[in-house]
């Protein structure tokens, strides 16, 4: 387990604000069916950017090792997820179709006919 607490202590924080989980669920109340994706390991997919990789450098037994993807332990991390999955699936959720929150999504729908629809 690495301590990036120094690290974060000297980064400039994103100002991406996360949702609300009760407007999540508002955005849900008209649905009696849903579809649920939870991207488990979406968080360790979001690559470092190039030229920002050695900041998160840490010692091991075999020597340095210079990280290319987040860990949960930095504070930017939950943030810049948020502002990609809502970047992807923008027109989505602004058409209700998809609803997410961090690294859950859920296919809302009022009858099995438009969930059927939906995630074709």
């Amino acid at each position: 387990m690495q301590d990036y607490q120094k690290l974060n202590q000297v980064t400039i924080k994103d100002k991406i604000p996360l949702q609300l989980i009760g407007e999540v669920i508002y955005k849900l109340k008209e649905a009696k069916y849903f579809n649920k994706l939870d991207l488990i390991w979406g968080y360790n997919n979001m690559w470092i950017k190039e030229g920002d990789k050695w900041k998160a450098t840490f010692l091991t037994n075999k020597g340095l090792f210079e990280p290319q993807v987040m860990y949960f332990g930095l504070c930017n991390s939950l943030g810049i997820f948020q502002w990609i999955m809502n970047s992807i699936f923008q027109e989505l959720l602004h058409e209700g179709i998809l609803a997410n929150y961090m690294d859950d999504f859920v296919i809302p729908a009022k009858d099995m006919k438009e969930l059927k629809e939906r995630t074709i």
